[in-house]
C-alpha cells in the first residue's frame, strides 16, 4: 500500500486543534505522517471544498456474539442485509459502518464462556477494528471474592478472565439482578442494597468492587455499567445512587438514555424526564462519562444481557421473547420493538431524553453517540440523530408530530443549542477514542491509525453523513460514495494487564467444580483467531 496524500480539504481534527483547519493529511504505510516525509507519493486526492474527520468510533453496540446470532435465528423476517433494520449479517455490519464513515466498534456484553463465537464473528465482519467487553458482575467467582473481599484473587481473576477470552474491559449489567433472577426468583426491581441471595453481596457492592479493580488493573476504559432498574419510571435514584457507588474509581455509564426517568415505578403515567437531574451530578464528577443510547422511530431489536428486562418487556408488549443463561456468568434476552413517538407518548419521551442528553451535556469529551444498537434502532440511523442536533428546527418539526404532553415532561422543546461540525467529530469519533484508551483513534495527529471519512459539506445533514465521498481504513480507500471498494480484516483490540499466576491453580479448582466444560477448554488458543493487538493497561 503505497503513500497518499488528502489535499486542499477542511480538517475537523478537535483532539489536536480548535474548530476547522484547512491543510493536506499524508499517509503511508496504514498511519497519518508528517507532510513531506514521504520522498515517493503513489497518489493525490484533491478533496477542495470537502470534509475530513477521523474515522467514527462506535464504542458501545451489539454486532457480535451468542445474543446477536440467536436475534438473527429466532427474528428471520429482520433481513441481515437490509441497511436500516435492526441486525445485519457480520459482512452486511462491516459495510454499513464504513457506509457512514465508522471504522472501529466495540461490542458492549459478551459472556467469557461464549467468547469464542464472538472472536469468530469478529473475523467474519471485515473493515473494522473491533473489540468487546466482558461481562462480569454477575460471576460466581467475582460475587464470592467481593463478599470476602479477595481482592487480590479478585484481580488475577479478571486479568485471566480478560487474557482467557480475548476482551477489553469489564462489563456490569443490572448487578447482582441477574444472579437474583436466574435463581428462580424472576424479580426485575433491585435496590441497591439488596444482597443478591445464597452470595451475600449487594449490588453497590459489586459496582463499588469492581470499578476500583478496573483501576487497580489500570485498564484503558474505565468499568462499563449498565445500571440496574433500566426502562422504570423514576429509575433516576437507582442511577444517581450506582454513580455514588463507584467512591471517586472511574465509572462509563451506557446507554443512559434508559436510565434517565423520573416518576415512580407505581405510577407509569408519571413517567418523564429527569436529565437535568443526572447532568448535574455528571458535570461535577469527571470520573464519570456516558453514552446515550438514544432511540429512533420504527424497528428495532431489544438485545441485552438484562433478561430481567427483557422478561418486562415481553409482559408489556406480549411479543416473541427469548432467554437464555450462561451458567456461572450471564443471562441475555431479545425480542423486537417498534419505537412509535408519534402515537405512543412514553417512546416520545424517551426520544426527547437522548436529545437532551446531547444537548444539555456542557462536556461534549465525556459523552458518545450511541443507539445501543439495536436496542435502540440501527447504527445506520446516526446520520438523523445529527441532523438533529444540529438544527433546532427539525427537532420542533419533529415534536410537532408528537403528543402535546410531551413538552411538559420534557425539556427539548426549551433547548435552542445547535451542534457544530466540531462537536459532531467529538461525539462520533474524539471521545469514544479516548474514552476507550485508544489513542491512535478518533484524531487525525501524526502517528494516529490512517482511519479518515471524507465528506461532503450539505444542510441535508443525513445524506451528508450518510454517504461519505470516500472512506479510507488503514490509509486504504474502502468507500466511494456509498461503494465500498476493499474489504480489509481490521484488527481486534485486548486487553493485557498481567496477572498473578500462582492465582490460576486457585482459578483452576473453582472452574473445575462449577462449570460444565473443562478448564483447558475455556481459554481461546491464539492460532484459531487472526493476531489480536494486546494494548497494555495504563
Amino acid at each position: 500500500m503505497g503513500a497518499i496524500v488528502l489535499k486542499g480539504a477542511t480538517l475537523y481534527d478537535p483532539s489536536h486543534e480548535g474548530g476547522a483547519q484547512r491543510r493536506d493529511l499524508w499517509i503511508d504505510r496504514g498511519k497519518i505522517v508528517r507532510p513531506g516525509s514521504v520522498k515517493k507519493v503513489d497518489r493525490t486526492f484533491d478533496l477542495t471544498g470537502d470534509i475530513v474527520m477521523p474515522g467514527g468510533v462506535e464504542m458501545h453496540c451489539h454486532i457480535v456474539g451468542p445474543k446477536v446470532n440467536l436475534g438473527r435465528r429466532f427474528f428471520p423476517e429482520f433481513d441481515p442485509d437490509d441497511r436500516m433494520g435492526p441486525i445485519h449479517g457480520t459482512r452486511a455490519t462491516g459495510r454499513l459502518f464504513a457506509g457512514i464513515g465508522t471504522t472501529t466498534a466495540v461490542d458492549a456484553a459478551i459472556p467469557p464462556l461464549l467468547a469464542r463465537h464472538a472472536h469468530l464473528e469478529m473475523t467474519d465482519t471485515p473493515l473494522i477494528d473491533k473489540a468487546c467487553y466482558l461481562l462480569f458482575d454477575n460471576n460466581h467467582f467475582v460475587l464470592d471474592a467481593l463478599r470476602e473481599n479477595r481482592l487480590s484473587e479478585l484481580d488475577a481473576y479478571l486479568g485471566w478472565t480478560l487474557s482467557a477470552a480475548r476482551g477489553y474491559g469489564i462489563k456490569l449489567v443490572n448487578p447482582g439482578g441477574i444472579e437474583n433472577w436466574k435463581q428462580i426468583s424472576r424479580k426485575t426491581l433491585h435496590e441497591l442494597e439488596e444482597p443478591v441471595p445464597g452470595f451475600g453481596v449487594s449490588p453497590h457492592t459489586i459496582v463499588r468492587g469492581l470499578a476500583a479493580a478496573a483501576d487497580r488493573l489500570k485498564l484503558r476504559h474505565s468499568v462499563h455499567i449498565h445500571c440496574n432498574n433500566l426502562g422504570v419510571p423514576g429509575n433516576v435514584q437507582t442511577t444517581l445512587s450506582t454513580m455514588k457507588a463507584l467512591d471517586g474509581a472511574r465509572g462509563h455509564f451506557a446507554h443512559i438514555q434508559f436510565h434517565s426517568y423520573g416518576g415512580s415505578p407505581d405510577d407509569p403515567t408519571s413517567f418523564c424526564s429527569a436529565v437535568p437531574q443526572l447532568i448535574e451530578y455528571v458535570r461535577e464528577h469527571p470520573n464519570i462519562s456516558v453514552d446515550v443510547g438514544h432511540i429512533h422511530p420504527g424497528r428495532a431489536l431489544s438485545m441485552t444481557g438484562d433478561a430481567p428486562f427483557s422478561q418486562v418487556l415481553h409482559q408489556l408488549t406480549g411479543g416473541r421473547w427469548y432467554a437464555a443463561d450462561a451458567e456461572q456468568e450471564s443471562s441475555c434476552g431479545v425480542l423486537p420493538i417498534e419505537y412509535r413517538p408519534q402515537k405512543s407518548l412514553v417512546h416520545a419521551v424517551q426520544w426527547a431524553i437522548g436529545l437532551e442528553w446531547y444537548l444539555l451535556m456542557p462536556d461534549p469529551w465525556r459523552l458518545a453517540m450511541t443507539s445501543d444498537h439495536p436496542n435502540g434502532g440501527a447504527f445506520t440511523r446516526y446520520p438523523e440523530m445529527i441532523e438533529l442536533l444540529m438544527s433546532r428546527d427539525a427537532r420542533q418539526e419533529a415534536m410537532s408530530r408528537m403528543p402535546a404532553d410531551l413538552k411538559s415532561r420534557t425539556h427539548l422543546a426549551e433547548i435552542d443549542r445547535e451542534y457544530t461540525l466540531e462537536e459532531i467529530a467529538i461525539i462520533t469519533r474524539g471521545a469514544p477514542a479516548r474514552l476507550l484508551g485508544l489513542d491512535s483513534k478518533g484524531h487525525l495527529g501524526v502517528g494516529a491509525d490512517a482511519d479518515i471519512a471524507v465528506y461532503r459539506p450539505s444542510s441535508d445533514h443525513v445524506r451528508m453523513f450518510g454517504e461519505p465521498r470516500y472512506v479510507f481504513k488503514a490509509g486504504q480507500l474502502v468507500a466511494e460514495n456509498g461503494v465500498i471498494r476493499a474489504e480489509p480484516l481490521g484488527q481486534t483490540f485486548t486487553m493485557n494487564t498481567g496477572f498473578d499466576d500462582g492465582v490460576v491453580p486457585r482459578i483452576k479448582d473453582w472452574f473445575e467444580k462449577s462449570y460444565s466444560i473443562q478448564f483447558s477448554h475455556y481459554s481461546l488458543r491464539e492460532e484459531d483467531f487472526p493476531p489480536a493487538v494486546p494494548l497494555a493497561g495504563r
